[in-house]
């Protein structure tokens, strides 16, 4: 592909404001943070900026470039978009435990002030306990997935553009929220255990739901015949490739985080023994 091809490619194909925002400034507080701690003498070990840039330029990609096109126009391509946002960026964003950069980053004055007051206020408080609480955060991390994939919910998604930016930075920010609860390195925040109950009840749900779709004999998606398809390809062979993808790359994901819960359980100090 010649340099205007990639180019064209980069380029949106439908502009979101909120996209511009939301990835450019935490692109922009988070090279300023990084700034701040190395004049501090804490710069960041250089893995986390790099998943945390790894994961931030996914996100952007499979929402704000010509990605978005195809993710609209073929099923497979849009698990993978659904993949990147709920799995893969969230992922890597939250395994860099960027907060205290981006806190660095953000200009002091009278808004980061006010910023800092309103989420520590206890409505704001109060609600994400609440979708914290690990039975909530489980059922609304792999229920989301069933939601958005009923058919008619799914129709009614892909042919509205508000409801289909409702549904991709519903899958985004409540797959942060989700490996938040799970990698969040505070041990008292849950107990390792119950984090691996919790990946495995999201992991088995989610299996099933990819089996189902990549197993079905029946076409169950139809927007993508009644729009039209971005390649020609067969429309069963698009939903067996959608059902691959809801079906084994998320357990991959899952199995990962638990092993990096166990590397963090065997790297704890062994308690003293009593004299």
């Amino acid at each position: 592909m010649s340099w205007d091809g990639w180019l064209n490619a980069l380029l949106p194909y439908e502009w979101s404001s909120l996209a511009i925002v939301f990835y450019g400034g935490l692109a922009v507080l988070y090279w300023r943070g990084v700034a701040v701690c190395r004049r501090q003498g804490e710069a960041p070990e250089r893995w986390r900026s790099g998943v945390f840039w790894t994961g931030l330029v996914l996100g952007y990609v499979v929402m704000h470039t010509q990605f978005d096109y195809y993710a609209q126009f073929m099923f497979f391509v849009h698990r993978i978009q659904h993949l990147v946002l709920h799995h893969v960026a969230a992922f890597l964003i939250v395994l860099a435990n960027p907060w205290s950069i981006l806190a660095a980053g953000f200009p002091s004055g009278r808004i980061k002030q006010q910023l800092a007051k309103w989420l520590a206020s206890s409505p704001v408080q109060c609600l994400y306990r609440v979708l914290q609480y690990p039975p909530v955060a489980g059922v609304l991390f792999v229920g989301l997935v069933y939601f958005w994939l009923i058919p008619d919910i799914h129709f009614r998604a892909m042919l509205s553009h508000q409801l289909y930016l409702v549904m991709n930075w519903s899958m985004l920010l409540d797959g942060l929220l989700f490996w938040w609860l799970i990698l969040d390195p505070r041990s008292h925040t849950l107990r390792v255990a119950w984090r691996m109950v919790l990946l495995w009840f999201v992991t088995v749900l989610q299996l099933a739901l990819g089996a189902y779709i990549a197993l079905s004999r029946t076409e169950l998606f139809d927007v993508y015949a009644v729009c039209g398809r971005a390649w020609p390809i067969d429309p069963q062979q698009d939903q067996v490739l959608g059902g691959i993808l809801t079906w084994v790359p998320p357990g991959m994901m899952s199995a990962l985080a638990m092993l990096l819960l166990i590397k963090r359980v065997l790297r704890q100090p062994a308690p003293a023994a009593a004299g």
